[in-house]
């Protein structure tokens, strides 16, 4: 037996989904809050090439606990179904409601198409600037790594000297292989 859920409540009206393997939605509970034909979304919904496809009558239960067939829509599309009903057609009370609901969906169509293409060109920007100053840094770090090693083998030389090589090579402090001599007399 098939299980419903209320998703959201529209003029005091819940608003169900039949859950039996898929969500779908009853438009007529919807149709009622709002005040407007059911027939008339019948049709509206049977004109639509998407939701004509995906749209079947389903056994719900009523408001009154009564087992009806209802014309039902999947969930993930009631809330382009309710963006197609024009305000103007609804009961003064619900008006509002379809109002705020249609501004919110025009923000969130604005925000998927256009707010995220921004941030990805913004994101984009940044990380190619971010990658230029981490090539920078590597070739410094290299640059900075060879003169650390070039002075390290100096100073090991220096210390490994002895005396007698100092005297072997004239009292002179020749150590150096970048040809740099250091007399240190």
């Amino acid at each position: 037996m098939a299980q419903t859920k209320t998703v959201a409540v529209i003029n005091e009206s819940k608003i169900l989904v039949i859950e039996n393997g898929s969500k779908l939605v009853p438009i007529r509970p919807i149709c009622k809050a709002l005040g407007i034909d059911e027939d008339g979304q019948k049709r509206k919904i049977e004109n639509d090439d998407i939701l004509n496809s995906v749209a079947n009558l389903r056994l719900a239960t009523g408001s009154d606990g009564k087992q009806y067939e209802m014309f039902c829509i999947p969930f993930k599309y009631i809330f382009g179904w309710l963006f197609t009903i024009n305000p103007k057609n609804v009961k003064p009370e619900a008006r509002e409601f379809v109002l705020s609901y249609k501004k919110k969906c025009y923000d969130v169509l604005y925000q998927n198409f256009v707010d995220t293409q921004e941030f990805l060109e913004a994101k984009q920007k940044v990380i190619e600037e971010r990658l230029v100053l981490v090539d920078q840094a590597k070739a410094n770090f290299k640059n900075a790594k060879g003169v650390l090693d070039e002075e390290n083998k100096n100073l090991k030389k220096a210390r490994e000297l002895t005396f007698e090589e100092w005297l072997a090579n004239n009292r002179q402090m020749n150590l150096f292989e970048n040809g740099e001599e250091e007399n240190y007399d």
